[in-house]
């Protein structure tokens, strides 16, 4: 299987090797209709539809249960010749993975999302909860649920990409240890910028086929043009070399100034990453 979000029969971005999405819920369409009206405003290819919030609830709160909602999203990206990227269930960034009882039951919600919406691809954040650098005694009730999962996700035709907090030796460490080729890397270039590693190596270590996803910013503070530590067309240059293709996902970067301008801070960054990366 590729590391490729749905692709669509027709349309200019099916044929890039590298595709430019955004993250519904940092655009603050949340499971939104008009996400996609946005994101054709900001001159993005795709759109990472969450699966809706979680907190004190059993499962997501997920419209897309429901066939009217999912010929509804699908027909509003066909209007705007836009792609669902990927499925993301951000609620893990703050709900702990290892401790949720129905996890199966999540997952499960998820998977079958992904195949109505016919997206390839889903986003499992471990999050504060799952970090394994703070956490290392969860590691074995992690594996053996992420094995479960992979299980599942391999049936189905899919692949869930996890984001950690380990470097990128580790992870493949734990992809080895899970042992399933449904379970790859979502990277986030956030997390080695914040923990001071080398994101270029850490890109080449893991290596083409274990990054199934990029979320292609870094933390709150500057837009990406102006992101001192952070050079992209270096990044380009590497998976370039890597022979990588895929989503590249603007999730953060927004200018701590003007945190809730969407147009701006969305805008700019993805045109930046389209004038690097697709011109």
């Amino acid at each position: 299987m590729n590391c490729n979000g749905k692709t669509k029969p027709d349309g200019e971005s099916n044929h890039l090797r590298y595709k430019i999405g955004v993250c519904d819920w940092m655009i603050l369409k949340r499971q939104k209709i008009g996400a996609f009206e946005l994101t054709s405003e900001l001159n993005g290819d795709g759109v990472e539809v969450d699966m809706g919030g979680l907190g004190n609830r059993k499962l997501f709160d997920n419209k897309l249960r429901d066939t009217v909602f999912v010929e509804q999203f699908k027909s509003e990206a066909d209007k705007y010749n836009l792609e669902i990227a990927s499925i993301a269930m951000s609620a893990f960034y703050a709900q702990s993975f290892v401790e949720r009882e129905n996890y199966r039951e999540l997952l499960d919600d998820c998977i079958q999302t992904m195949k109505k919406m016919d997206v390839e691809i889903a986003f499992l954040p471990l999050g504060v909860q799952g970090d394994l650098n703070k956490r290392p005694d969860i590691r074995p009730e992690l594996v053996r649920r992420l094995k479960v999962v992979g299980d599942m996700a391999e049936q189905a035709g899919v692949v869930i990409g996890i984001e950690t907090s380990l470097d990128a030796a580790s992870e493949i460490n734990l992809l080895e240890e899970i042992g399933s080729p449904a379970i790859k890397i979502y990277f986030n270039f956030q997390n080695p910028l914040e923990a001071g590693r080398d994101i270029y190596e850490e890109l080449k270590i893991l290596g083409k086929e274990r990054i199934c996803q990029i979320h292609c910013t870094d933390t709150d503070s500057v837009t990406l043009p102006y992101n001192k530590r952070l050079d992209m067309r270096k990044i380009k240059s590497v998976l370039d070399e890597m022979e990588w293709s895929g989503w590249l996902i603007v999730e953060r970067s927004r200018d701590k100034n003007e945190p809730t301008d969407v147009r701006k801070n969305f805008g700019t960054n993805i045109d930046y990453l389209k004038d690097i990366f697709q011109r």
